[in-house]
């Protein structure tokens, strides 16, 4: 087995997540490596802050990679995780061996792409829910687009409230959908792409590039946004070449 194989590994979940999220890329590479999954500030059974940004973010991995002892690693994150883990590179360049961007890009988003979730999920928590399956259904009457996001959010539901800090991420949305460029980090990164997601689009290239040098994009056909858990072997192969034959 590669040298590599004795990093650890940090995966890091995406808007709304927790760290069971990535669980389907953790089996498989916890076989050869240490895998640390994490919640994420405001998300899970971490602490809430009422501060969301990604240097903030980035320093919360750092900080308990530190506390692991863990003096560098192979850091993989989704969405919202993909830009912490692009965020680390900028503030502990030198912890991060080869990063893993999962369907993000180095930019800033401009559209809302949240508005109706974030609504859904007030109006869950207004009506006194307490059920899942009451909770699902009643956030079908605003989430019309993307309904499968739906199973998703209500993992994080429990007992009548939601294990993400709802009215914090509303709050500093603008945070979490933009994005301060990053200095140069002249190392390998693999951006994983879902074919039909619009998150990383051809004319973000010169973004990715003038941040990411060594960067390559790899697309996985037939899938969106949710790319590692609508095709995990593809992703998880992918994976694989760039952590082992790069």
């Amino acid at each position: 087995m590669p040298a590599a194989s004795i990093r650890p590994v940090v995966l890091i979940h995406g808007l709304f997540g927790n760290l069971d999220n990535l669980g389907v890329l953790a089996r498989d590479l916890q076989k050869n490596h240490p895998v640390i999954q994490l919640d994420l500030r405001n998300h899970g059974l971490s602490p809430r802050s009422p501060q969301m940004n990604y240097p903030a973010m980035a320093q919360d991995v750092v900080q308990l990679l530190t506390q692991l002892e863990i003096e560098k690693a192979i850091v993989i994150g989704h969405s919202m995780g993909g830009k912490v883990a692009m965020a680390m590179t900028a503030i502990a360049p030198q912890r991060v061996e080869k990063l893993i961007v999962i369907d993000i890009a180095p930019v800033a988003y401009q559209e809302h792409r949240h508005d109706q979730i974030f609504l859904a999920l007030k109006e869950v928590t207004a009506a006194g829910i307490k059920q899942r399956q009451a909770a699902a259904s009643l956030m079908h009457e605003f989430i019309t687009e993307e309904q499968d996001i739906i199973p998703f959010l209500v993992k994080s539901f429990h007992d009548g409230e939601w294990r993400f800090d709802v009215p914090i991420l509303c709050d500093q949305y603008s945070h979490i959908a933009g994005w301060q460029p990053v200095p140069m980090w002249p190392h390998p990164v693999l951006f994983i792409r879902g074919e039909s997601s619009p998150y990383i689009q051809d004319s973000y290239r010169a973004d990715i590039v003038r941040q990411f040098p060594q960067a390559r994009v790899h697309v996985i056909s037939g899938c969106g946004h949710a790319v590692h858990a609508e095709k995990p072997d593809a992703v998880l192969r992918a994976i694989h070449r760039f952590i082992y034959h790069r």
